[in-house]
């Protein structure tokens, strides 16, 4: 730090210092602006401060945002000044209603937990938390100190010890670790997701002996790093440390709020710290209101709840809680420092210290609509004074940012703690770092400012990305087949699949996929050909016909389908050249303007988001018409990606048409539009049936003139009175609700201009087409940074669940969705909702109503002047609204799939866990379809699922032929994967390209080559295993899936050494093209065919190599005498036999 501005620092620090170093003080810090607390303590903890910067600090704070925001803060300056984050914690409250029947989530208890193990065992602890997290009473210190279960590589410690020691935390024992607080045992491996870690724990035993101790990614459950010692936390608030066998009992959901019955007595946050620590309080008055707003909900859960168990009813309150006055009372005797964005709440604080700092928006920085040459010029100036830093989100955004200011001329470098040492001289660079801060500050004293990127463009608010959760997407890539379920195996036709068995064949053991066909005829497959058999996925409810085994009806089906999908294929050659030979001037590469907009994008880019924006670009730059499907999930970003497509054809003189379903969907892309343009010479309007007559003639003529480059509406747009000068692009958002009429009228467009469709859940015919590379398909899959998957219920409806949704949303701040279809009843269900929750806000809003009182309801409900919504599907593709994240959709049997899919898409966007209810009726059982449809729902819960619920969807009802209307049943006749290789098998030959069948050649070599039941106990698992080795194309894949399964089960048994040896030599065989191998008493038989890869050198090399030992049996086959009889040898010998050839065969081809 320069001189004066460090002087300037320590008139404010030091007499806040020194009265706190005395005990009872109070001073009080005034003026704190943004982000300006974080700095101030950071600057009072530094190690000139006295004998503060060694003692322990707990700064409570009003809500649990805040305390996350002040702790970021806080993470931020420490590392800005180059200091150490150990001593930094954050103490977050569980998420549940008071006396809620419903366990913490894991994740908020792994945070606590860690935070407690940090807290005890540091002596200069600085926890933040809220007055939530501090007011509820804790776990005996003593008990939680004694629960820590150590583990030390070389130490010992018997299992039944250790599962019984993970039982009593609260862990649960399953096949495979996903999430905290999950373990599972197999043979020596011992799988522990603690409470500790972010990555789950792998400790391997030898005997009772740990012999080694590894993190690693959930995922794909490969090790990531090497640990000499490791800790596991309880995964619950609830330890029993009895040795009881009642100890190693589930623990039940609710009980937490039991727990000071199974204690002597509860300790509070402040019996964790080694001495009593400093307090720090956000707004002294502020939080005695928010702990008596929190008494008045635990008062109300109690009486709600108190009558559910009568035989042992809850813990009173004040068991579980300590008043504000207990908190005041256990502090009183500790120095204090009052946090105040004006002045001091009373006259007791003294000494009253005022911060020099002020909002950037007082410097005219943060406006919306400036533009950013003028911020420049702002930044310009207060760089005379002082430092400026740039604070950006991301890697990529500092590397955007340096760039930008690069080509504007202004000098900028990346920040280096080196930097705050630095002598602070005039005119230095603008520092650019990443970080996640909530708000900037300046100060002219300290000549300091700091900016967010969203206060340099002026942008909303912040948004915090959250660690990414690695939790088993693994899992989804499983060949998930139950017994039973229909397969379809590709020379002989559908089958029901029965099972994994053990065969001995001629005295040696091998894993058989069993297959049951017409008549119970039984088809054995071995693993080897697991390949072709593949899960058929067909129209829902359509139970398909099996075939008979060696019968000729299979052979016909397919037959038939090839047929159609021949003269199909052609259609789509037509339609491929068709756009080939169209063409249209190429855009211009990305400008400097472009990058500004680029960067004043206000979330992190996710990876498949920029992937999805190289390709539009790509695309444009080309001189070809693009046609292009960009599918993510509702919120994933699609919007963004279609602004920059659509600003870069601004750029070049082109107009855009955005085209949307719904006239609320319009108004509210106008405004995202709108704003996103307003800082640009850009005009964005608005078509739609909310407007006038005259204000839609004027638009309309604005468009044919030029005037207007955006143009945002429904299908209004698609009338003939609509004329553009120079339409560039087209935008279809949610395409599935636009009709067939539509559609023709937009394939027209197709071949002279860019058309971008975005899509959640793409139609069945879509994403056939897109399949089948008629069009391109672009896929959002990642989550933006924050979002959580939406806890999904599906329940029967009752007064209390729908009461303890609502409040749990309305406790947090929040809003709700109430879904009711039926319009006539609407009013009563309105009526009904009142009385269940007397103290929420409810509207209404249907599609039959007029448009001017549906944007007012819509409208109220966005800017949260109403709790609750009650409405018709017509919010499925409606408002964004971010503080909206319970929706309890009724009668949600009567809804299809993808409806499912879109209203529950509506809650979440805003990174808070959000709730999705959907309420099936009391009487009557549903229909098979119904249930279908719902378990579907329940099941598609992880992020991202859009896609999937659209391949589900192309399941449920077949897809019919891709070009026209006609719902060929070819789906339901060989099933969804068969469907599309022959599809994609017949594009390829009609473009000329040669389609070589996947050579598979027969092995009949006698040795026992399987996975044990005792390896690998899960029957899924190990079919996932098999189908994976079955699909390896070079030994190299072989090797690393070797590497993978000794990672997750240990050192494989002998059987998996020769299941992997056998798969290697059936490697070599397909490369040569083989048609068998067989292993007989003495010798080795090889035979091949006319497509073959051995060449007649090869054949010359092998008889010079082996000499009197090879016998051949004709021109295509021949015998090896083998010197061992032991198959390791006969495997080596084998594979370099084999190895010969090939190389033969390369080198050959190389010549030629």
């Amino acid at each position: 730090m320069s001189n004066s501005s460090a002087s300037s620092a320590a008139q404010w620090i030091t007499p806040v210092a020194t009265a706190l170093t005395a005990p009872r003080s109070r001073a009080c810090l005034t003026g704190l602006h943004g982000s300006s607390a974080g700095f101030a303590l950071t600057e009072l903890w530094q190690p000139g401060a006295g004998s503060l910067s060694g003692k322990p600090w707990l700064i409570v704070t009003g809500t649990d945002e805040a305390a996350e925001r002040l702790y970021d803060d806080l993470l931020f300056f420490h590392r800005l000044t180059g200091r150490t984050t150990d001593s930094l914690t954050l103490f977050p409250p569980w998420e549940t209603l008071p006396y809620e029947a419903t366990a913490p989530h894991v994740g908020l208890v792994a945070r606590r937990m860690n935070a407690l193990h940090g807290i005890h065992g540091a002596p200069a602890a600085r926890v933040v938390t809220s007055v939530a997290a501090l007011i509820q009473r804790l776990m005996p210190a003593e008990t939680f100190v004694r629960s820590l279960l150590r583990l030390d590589v070389g130490g010992s410690i018997e299992r039944d010890t250790l599962t019984g020691g993970l039982l009593r935390l609260g862990y649960r024992r399953v096949s495979v670790v996903e999430i905290p607080g999950e373990f599972s045992i197999r043979g020596g491996i011992i799988d522990i997701f603690s409470t500790a870690y972010g990555d789950p724990l792998r400790a391997e035993f030898l005997g009772e002996t740990i012999d080694s101790l590894r993190l690693f990614d959930p995922s794909t459950q490969k090790s990531t790093r090497k640990l000499d010692r490791a800790v596991v936390l309880p995964a619950r608030e609830y330890v029993r440390l009895d040795a009881a066998t009642e100890a190693l009992a589930p623990i039940q959901a609710d009980a937490e709020w039991r727990a000071p019955d199974l204690y002597p007595r509860m300790d509070t946050l402040f019996d964790y710290f080694s001495e009593p620590p400093l307090v720090v309080l956000d707004q002294p008055a502020a939080l005695a209101d928010a702990a008596a707003d929190l008494w008045e909900r635990i008062g109300d859960g109690y009486l709600r709840n108190s009558e559910r168990d009568g035989v042992s009813p809850y813990p009173s309150p004040e068991r579980l809680f300590l008043t504000w006055h207990e908190v005041m009372t256990a502090t009183e005797d500790r120095p204090q420092l009052a946090l105040e964005p004006l002045a001091a709440g009373d006259s007791s604080w003294d000494p009253v210290q005022a911060f020099p700092a002020q909002l950037p928006a007082s410097a005219g920085l943060g406006v919306r609509g400036t533009s950013f040459t003028q911020t420049l010029s702002i930044l310009d100036r207060l760089r005379e004074a002082g430092r400026v830093a740039l604070v950006a989100r991301s890697r990529g955004q500092v590397e955007r940012l340096l760039a930008l200011l690069r080509e504007h001329d202004v000098p900028a470098v990346e920040w280096t703690p080196a930097h705050w040492k630095g002598s602070g001289q005039a005119k230095a660079p603008f520092y650019v770092l990443q970080g996640e801060l909530s708000a900037g500050f300046l100060s002219t004293e300290l000549r300091l400012t700091v900016l967010t990127e969203e206060e340099l463009f002026a942008k909303g608010t912040r948004h915090k990305p959250q660690a990414k959760s690695k939790a088993a997407t693994f899992l989804s890539s499983l060949e998930d087949l139950n017994v039973g379920d229909y397969v379809v195996h590709v020379q002989h036709g559908i089958a029901k699949y029965q099972g994994l068995k053990r065969l001995t064949v001629t005295e040696f053991d091998s894993d058989y996929l069993i297959l049951e066909f017409f008549g119970g005829d039984k088809l054995y497959v071995p693993l080897d050909r697991l390949n072709q058999v593949q899960r058929y996925s067909g129209a829902d409810g359509h139970v398909p016909r099996l075939d008979r085994l060696g019968g000729t009806a299979w052979a016909k089906t397919t037959a038939r389908v090839k047929k159609d999908i021949e003269e199909m294929a052609q259609d789509l050659i037509d339609l491929y050249a068709n756009r080939e030979l169209a063409s249209r001037h190429a855009y211009g590469s990305d400008s400097t303007l472009y990058h500004e907009f680029e960067a004043a994008f206000e979330f992190e880019e996710t990876p498949d988001q920029l992937k999805a924006i190289e390709d539009i670009t790509r695309d444009m730059e080309s001189s070809r018409p693009m046609d292009r499907l960009v599918c993510g999930d509702v919120g994933y970003g699609k919007t963004e990606v279609a602004m920059r497509a659509a600003f870069k054809a601004v750029e070049d003189n082109r107009q855009v048409a955005v085209l949307v379903p719904t006239t609320l969907l319009a108004h509210q892309h106008y405004d995202n539009f709108a704003e996103r343009f307003a800082p640009f010479p850009t005009k964005v309007a608005l078509l739609s049936r909310f407007q006038s007559p005259k204000e839609t003639k004027a638009i309309l003529k604005d468009l044919a003139a030029g005037i207007v480059d955006v143009v945002i509406g429904t299908h209004r747009l698609l009338q003939k009175d609509v004329t553009f000068r120079n339409l560039g692009l087209v935008i279809i958002d949610e395409e599935q609700w636009f009709g067939v009429k539509h559609k023709e009228r937009l394939k027209t467009l197709r071949t002279q201009v860019d058309v971008l469709t975005l899509t959640a859940t793409p139609i069945p015919r879509t994403l056939q087409m897109a399949m089948a590379s008629v069009r391109d398909l672009s896929i959002i899959d990642t989550p933006p940074a924050g979002r959580l998957s939406i806890r999904t219920q599906v329940v029967r409806g009752s007064d209390k669940l729908i009461r303890e949704a609502v409040l749990r949303e309305l406790g947090r701040g929040g809003q709700v969705y109430f879904v009711h279809n039926r319009v006539e009843t609407m009013e009563r269900t309105g009526a009904w909702l009142q009385q269940i929750v007397p103290e929420a806000r409810i509207v209404m809003a249907h599609g039959q109503m007029d448009a001017k009182p549906l944007e007012a309801v819509m409208l109220k409900f966005f800017h949260r002047e109403a709790d609750i919504l009650i409405a018709s599907a017509i919010i499925q593709s409606g408002l964004d609204v971010p503080n909206a994240n319970t929706i309890i959709v009724n009668r949600a049997d009567t809804f299809g799939l993808a409806q499912l899919y879109q209203l529950r898409g509506r809650v979440g966007r805003g990174g808070d866990q959000a709730y999705a209810y959907f309420l099936i009726p009391d009487e009557g059982t549903l229909t098979g379809d119904a249930q279908k449809r719902l378990i579907a729902i329940q099941q598609f819960t992880e992020l991202g699922s859009g896609f999937r619920i659209a391949a589900a969807d192309l399941e449920i009802r077949g897809a019919g032929n891709l070009l026209g209307k006609q719902q060929s049943g070819h789906i339901a006749a060989v099933g969804l994967d068969l469907y599309m290789q022959m599809v994609e098998q017949a594009v390829q030959r009609l473009k000329g390209l040669v389609v070589e069948e996947e050579p598979d050649p027969t092995l009949r070599l006698n040795v026992s080559a399987y996975i044990p039941e005792d390896y690998v106990s899960d029957p899924h698992q190990r079919l996932s295993f098999y189908k994976r080795l079955s699909s390896c194309q070079q030994v190299g894949e072989l090797a690393l899936l070797h590497g993978e399964l000794q990672d997750r089960y240990g050192l494989p048994p002998d059987p998996v050494e020769r299941l992997f040896e056998v798969m290697q030599i059936r490697l070599h065989a397909k490369v040569l093209r083989l048609d068998s191998i067989e292993w007989k008493a003495q010798s080795v038989a090889v035979v091949w065919g006319a497509k073959s890869r051995i060449t007649p050198t090869a054949v010359q090399q092998l008889m010079d190599r082996y000499k009197n030992r090879v016998r051949f049996l004709s021109p295509t086959s021949f015998e090896l005498q083998m010197s061992h009889q032991d198959w390791p040898s006969i495997f080596r010998e084998l594979a370099a036999m084999l190895q010969s050839l090939e190389v033969c065969d390369t080198t050959t081809s190389t010549k030629t």
